[in-house]
């Protein structure tokens, strides 16, 4: 081997010398945009609008900066399009917040640092980077003789776009780019040419496609990025650079398909600091010293994971830049299958180990790339101009129909800056490509109350694809407004080659406005002031159903997505979906009960998601809810708390009835002492997973939770973590159902499969529950009206019954809202919500059994009187025959209790803490109440044999004459029982905060 080693590094010389020559003349650029796009409110820099020449030797610098600020004076966000042509800079452009640089032509325009510019010569060493930037990303317009504010943790919507970047010579201290910038900005379609200049770019946020480095001291060099987050970067390519591709510390990288040729270095961790690197589909090739320089080993927070990576010629994979131990290789070409290093759990209650895991094979020859999974757009030729065809995009006019004509009737329509009000669903083709280039400037929105999305009802969507399609969306924002409780922004059912990329989901957080009604213009100045307003809406957050909802076997790619509207139910909910799909740099903040949550999802790949709560909004949110998913990798995951909260939270990722799910990477943290407690719960096993900071968790799918014969008496905590769970029910094949009123979640708990499963997220607030003869599941909800939503030029309004009166709870702000009841199929919920009617008594058939409040709390004494009320309607459930008497008491109730015509029926007088019996009429009135026992409190159960069931801060079991025969102690006070099970010989018990069960026979 010693006498071969010579040989190789004359080998490896050559190849190097090769490649440096070949950087005189890469393959040259593709221009990604090839016609000017038409917008009346971006700016154009021509020789028609700015006084310059395209011509690569005059300077253009002050030109180009008045460009840029004219755009963010006037707009305040918005873009600068760039024309084919060579443009010579001797000075820092500097480009503020939302402000997008975009070039176009049958060549990429292409930007040139004049040899010799001023002050690039020798590192500045009172800046961060010590260096001089062509470009710089602010937070605002820099000012002359104040300092320059850093792009930051609210510097959104900034990009570069189909423009090269070329430093001449003479400039060794020249970074081309500073982006230390947070959501939907980028850098994409652009090669720099380094040269003899320090780096490609200093500092990265959010993500870049695309992106190719040639040359430089580094293709990058980074510290953290502003929030904390995650960096991803897709499609790139670095070749020649003199000392590493990337220079690290805290960046997050994300890595996909990357290549990297002729460098000593692939990615350098600065000294005493972590990185948390995930890399996938790449090739390293010709790397002379260690691909990747690993520091702070043996530190939870160094996580390295390396998925599929072909390397020829490199010799030295890693090294650990402390020990100096080495991972040498000796094939000259070889496939990194699985590289993990870092702390390490092999599976669900494994203990965490730090270690190194290798799955490395030697190759005859070096593979083909992987294919990208980023659809090209299709020919700028093809593409209609919506405002061509009529749209206003004024934030007034109904653009409804001309932007659904234009879908209609050609595959791309390109939305130019703009506000286009929407009164109806947008349904998407197979084959649509819908297009923008700022999603804070270019949105679709939804007034407030408008009608076809305002009331109870089904999820509406505001954009909707079909099914199994090759669907684009790109560069666009969805807003819903503050008030329209059925909307959904996007309903994705489009199949795995479809995508969906640069796509806000406004409302809330990250919203902006412009400065003032524009003169002349299109008028959308003052409605987007009008329609971006947080104060004041408070009430209305979390009233809205999701904001993308990916269901229906939709997949495909998701990239550089925004999903913080407080006014949703959570920012993605993905169900039932077994297509592909692959998500890179999504990020979910600021809702108030969940942020993201996954249900039956099989084949998924899910790259730097990044999870936020705020201290107002989130202080209860629960981060992920992952259930019933298979065939998963999350990778870089990033989870966190913001420093203002103030409360503890249980745990980031609720888990239950998953298998083959991996994750890759995890960061969760916070500043405060309130990081969440546990990473990641399983709730069916209740295995808890400790570790804050870790590289790898498998989650097989394979774990016993270790459940044991049921002991008749003996009660067993079946599941926990729950604020208040109440409403319980259960139907014909013992199937148990349950709620969390103010958190709005519904759950279904399986004796066959002994495990639990959330039903319902719905944004409504369920009160009790019960089930129909056919087993559909019968809600019954709390509905306030929305102001200024009107149905016939009239406000909907929900009177008190009037037997609110004899109850203080019809008080105090107990009024003016509608208790209703829906209907679903709890095996496809979202598909089959439904209003039951409410139907009067003498048209209703025969009744098969009534569903009555379990306990009433009347303050009066007038409990046996309102309960033997002859009322008026029933709601009518699916079956026909099962039916709600419509009374005041279904607001207060914590469950229902069922009443068979001609048998006793058990009820809770709250208010003096007893149990009544009832006889039950064919009608369903109740009557002859007598008193059973003197204890009740919400609830009550009747086995088999007729013996009652009381719960009473214990539950205590009386026989039919009432005299009491046992009592079963529960760990914590009940709420709500019931008998279910195969043969409904068990009892099940809500407790505060957990279910538990007790078999009685």
């Amino acid at each position: 081997m010693k006498k071969l080693l010579p040989i190789i590094y004359l080998v490896f010389i050559n190849a190097v010398c090769f490649a440096q020559k070949a950087l005189v003349n890469p393959a040259p650029s593709t221009s990604f945009y090839t016609v000017m796009p038409v917008d009346p409110e971006a700016a154009y820099f021509s020789a028609e609008n700015f006084d310059i020449k395209a011509d690569g030797r005059t300077d253009v610098s002050d030109e180009l900066q008045k460009a840029i600020n004219q755009v963010k004076t006037i707009y305040n966000f918005g873009i600068v399009f760039i024309p084919e042509g060579k443009y010579l800079i001797s000075k820092t452009i500097y480009v503020p917040q939302a402000i997008r640089i975009i070039g176009y032509g049958s060549k990429r325009p292409e930007i040139i640092l004049a040899s010799n510019s001023p002050g690039f010569q020798t590192p500045d060493q009172a800046d961060k980077g010590k260096a001089k930037y062509m470009f710089w990303f602010t937070s605002g317009i820099v000012q002359p003789g104040r300092p320059v504010s850093d792009a930051g943790a609210g510097t959104f919507y900034s990009a570069m776009s189909n423009i090269d970047l070329r430093i001449s010579d003479g400039n060794p201290a020249a970074v081309a780019l500073r982006t230390h910038y947070a959501q939907h900005s980028f850098i994409a379609h652009v090669d720099i040419h380094i040269g003899k200049g320090l780096a490609g770019m200093f500092d990265v946020g959010n993500e870049m496609e695309d992106v190719r480095f040639f040359g430089g001291d580094y293709g990058i060099y980074t510290t953290k990025p502003s929030p904390g987050w995650q960096f991803v970067m897709v499609d790139t390519y670095f070749e020649g650079q003199r000392k590493a591709a990337v220079k690290t510390q805290e960046a997050g990288l994300t890595i996909i398909r990357m290549k990297v040729k002729n460098t000593p270095t692939v990615i350098e961790t600065n000294r005493d600091f972590y990185e948390k690197l995930f890399m996938e589909d790449s090739q390293l090739e010709n790397i002379s010293g260690p691909a990747i320089i690993i520091s702070n080993e043996g530190n939870a927070y160094t996580q390295i994971s390396l998925r599929n990576v072909d390397c020829k010629n490199v010799p030295v994979l890693a090294k650990l830049r402390n020990s100096g131990k080495e991972f040498k290789q000796s094939a000259a070409i070889y496939k990194v299958e699985n590289y993990n290093y870092g702390l390490q759990m092999d599976d669900l209650g494994s203990k965490p180990v730090y270690q190194v895991r290798e799955e490395i094979i030697a190759l005859a020859s070096i593979p083909a790339a992987v294919k990208k999974d980023i659809p090209a757009l299709p020919d700028m030729s093809t593409w209609v101009n919506i405002r061509a065809l009529g749209a206003k995009g004024d934030g007034t006019t109904d653009d409804t129909k001309i932007i659904q004509d234009a879908i209609d009737q050609n595959i791309a329509v390109y939305i130019p800056q703009g506000w286009y009000r929407v009164t109806q669903t947008i349904k998407l083709k197979p084959k649509s490509v819908l297009i923008g280039l700022n999603p804070i400037s270019t949105q679709f929105i939804i007034t407030d109350n408008e009608l076809a999305f305002g009331s109870f009802g089904p999820p509406k969507s505001l954009l909707e694809t079909a099914v199994g399609g090759s669907t684009v969306v790109s560069g666009i924002g969805l807003f819903t407004g503050t008030s329209n409780p059925r909307a959904v922004a996007c309903k994705w059912m489009a199949g795995a080659d479809s995508y969906m990329n640069d796509v806000k989901f406004v409302g809330g957080h990250g919203t902006m406005s412009r400065p003032q009604p524009i003169s002349g213009g299109s008028g959308q100045g003052a409605q987007r002031n009008s329609s971006t307003v947080l104060p004041g809406k408070d009430s209305l957050w979390d009233t809205q159903y999701w904001s993308l909802w990916i269901t229906n076997n939709g997949g495909g790619t998701f990239k550089n997505i925004w999903t913080a509207n407080t006014y949703a139910t959570s920012g993605i909910y993905v169900s039932d979906t077994s297509t592909p799909g692959r998500i890179y740099a999504m990020s979910v903040e600021h809702h108030v009960r969940n942020e993201v949550r996954l249900k039956n999802v099989s084949n998924w790949k899910v790259y730097a998601l990044q999870l936020e709560e705020e201290s107002r909004e989130s202080s209860d949110c629960q981060p992920m809810e992952l259930e019933g998913c298979s065939n998963m990798v999350f990778a870089n995951l990033y989870m966190f708390r913001v420093i203002r909260i103030g409360t503890p939270y249980p745990y980031s990722i609720r888990a239950s009835n998953n298998k083959n799910v991996e994750f890759l990477n995890v960061h969760n943290y916070s500043q405060i002492k309130y990081t969440t407690n546990l990473p990641l719960y399983d709730v069916n096993s209740k295995i808890q997973v400790r570790p804050w900071e870790f590289n790898r968790l498998f989650i097989s799918g394979s774990i016993d939770p270790g459940t044991k014969a049921e002991m008749v008496g003996e009660v067993k905590e079946l599941v926990k973590g729950f604020e208040f769970a109440d409403g319980i029910t259960s139907d014909s094949k013992g199937n148990i159902y349950f709620s969390e009123s103010r958190m709005r979640r519904i759950y279904r708990w399986s004796p066959q499969s002994k495990s639990l499963s959330l039903i319902a997220d719905f944004p409504w607030e369920p009160l009790s529950l019960g089930t129909d003869k056919n087993d559909n599941l019968l809600v019954v909800f709390k509905y306030v009206p929305r102001a200024g939503y009107l149905v016939d030029g009239k406000p909907e309004s929900f009177p008190n019954p009037p037997d609110a009166a004899g109850t203080s709870f019809s008080g105090w702000g107990n009024s003016g809202f509608g208790t209703l009841v829906y209907s679903i199929n709890p095996n496809r919920p979202e598909e089959s919500i439904k209003l039951l009617d409410k139907v009067p008594v003498q048209d209703l058939p025969k009744i098969y059994k009534t569903l009555n409040p379990a306990n009433r709390r009347r303050d009066s004494g007038d409990f046996n009187k309102v309960s033997t009320n002859h009322f008026t309607h029933y709601f009518m459930a699916p079956d026909g025959v099962t039916a709600i008497p419509v009374v005041y008491d279904l607001a207060r109730s914590n469950s229902l209790v069922e009443g068979y015509p001609g048998k006793s029926l058990y009820a809770t007088d709250e208010y003096l803490k007893r149990t009544v019996k009832f006889n039950v009429g064919s009608e369903g009135y109740l009557s002859d109440p007598k008193i059973f026992a003197e204890k009740g409190e919400f609830s009550s159960a009747v086995d088999k044999d007729g013996n009652v069931y009381v719960a009473d801060g214990q539950i205590y079991v009386y026989n039919p004459q009432g005299i009491q025969i046992g009592e079963i102690e529960v760990p914590e006070r009940p709420s709500t029982i019931v008998f279910g099970g195969n043969d409904h010989q068990t009892l099940y018990i809500t407790g505060r905060n957990s279910l538990y069960s007790v078999r009685i026979k």
